[in-house]
């Protein structure tokens, strides 16, 4: 596939047909054999199915929403909500038996699959809270409220399971800077700010959308971003653990993964996204940075803080 011609600054990941021939060779076909810290290009049905069990301490999946929608030529198409939910329990069932007693399961969905997504994944597991992050992309509808925010169902196996909240904090600038006996109370100064370090909630409005400028940027049209994948992963896992991704796109939860010392399964049907994420994760072998992420820290916005004026 030749590839496109962009402006100068765009930054966005594409493939030459030289690097699609070279690329896969990096990626399983319709195979698990030599499948850990792989893309496996094949159907997530078929695929989760040959998994070894009880070995995974995280899911992270992001299925098709109950919309329509084109992936390159595989359409899904939109269903009732109950039709939605027998879905998402057809596969949500296969991925079970593959979790650790310890494991956390995400699931991403918008306001639409709300209901459905709670009581497949309910069935399962143990409902521990719903994110909502900021999606801030796009001009919005014309006689309706602009959509700008996405879901995430947080699950657990079991009521034992990991949440490291230090590795996840997010560090804020200071608008009114307390002090008790003359020092500060609760933040800390530096040579760019006054800044604490905060427990994280479950709303998200630090996260910007990958675009042309960005180096993680790919064509898939639903690409999640590192940074959202560097919290779940920081946040649920240990350094070694194994990740499963079902519907891993361009491969945003394996490249996370690789850049923050876990191990991953990631599956996709389209050959090309698949592609696209062998040559990110090559990429992640040189460049481990992480936009909005910095010195295990997460910044407010994606980028470090810069000086201030005293």
């Amino acid at each position: 596939m030749a590839a496109k011609t962009r402006a100068p600054r765009n930054r966005t990941i594409d493939l030459s047909s030289d690097e699609s021939d070279k690329y896969l060779s990096h990626i399983s076909i319709a195979s698990i054999s030599n499948c850990r810290n792989r893309m496996i290009c094949g159907d997530a049905f078929q695929m989760l199915s040959k998994l070894p069990n009880g070995e995974f301490g995280l899911m992270f999946a992001d299925p098709p929403y109950n919309l329509n929608k084109d992936f390159r030529g595989n359409r899904f198409k939109q269903t009732s909500d109950e039709q939605y939910e027998v879905w998402l329990d057809s596969w949500l069932r296969l991925c079970v038996p593959l979790m650790k007693p310890t494991a956390s399961v995400y699931i991403c969905g918008d306001w639409r699959s709300a209901a459905a997504i709670q009581r497949a994944g309910s069935k399962y597991f143990k409902l521990r809270n719903r994110i909502t992050w900021e999606r801030e992309k796009g001009r919005g509808a014309k006689a309706n409220w602009k959509n700008a925010a996405e879901d995430i169902w947080f699950f657990t196996v079991s009521d034992e399971f990991t949440f490291n909240l230090d590795a996840v904090k997010q560090r804020r600038r200071v608008i009114a800077p307390y002090k008790e006996n003359g020092k500060p109370k609760d933040w800390s100064e530096t040579d760019t700010g006054k800044f604490r370090d905060t427990h994280p909630s479950n709303l998200w409005t630090d996260i910007s959308v990958p675009f042309w400028s960005m180096p993680e940027n790919t064509d898939h049209p639903t690409q999640k971003p590192e940074k959202l994948l560097a919290k779940i992963i920081l946040a649920s896992t240990n350094p070694g653990d194994l990740i499963l991704d079902p519907f891993a796109g361009s491969g945003t939860t394996a490249v996370t993964a690789k850049k923050l010392g876990r191990q991953f399964v990631a599956i996709e049907s389209d050959e090309k996204y698949c592609l696209l994420a062998a040559k990110r994760l090559e990429l992640a072998e040189n460049d481990k940075s992480i936009q909005g992420f910095d010195d295990g820290v997460f910044w407010e916005r994606n980028s470090r803080a810069g000086p201030v004026s005293k």
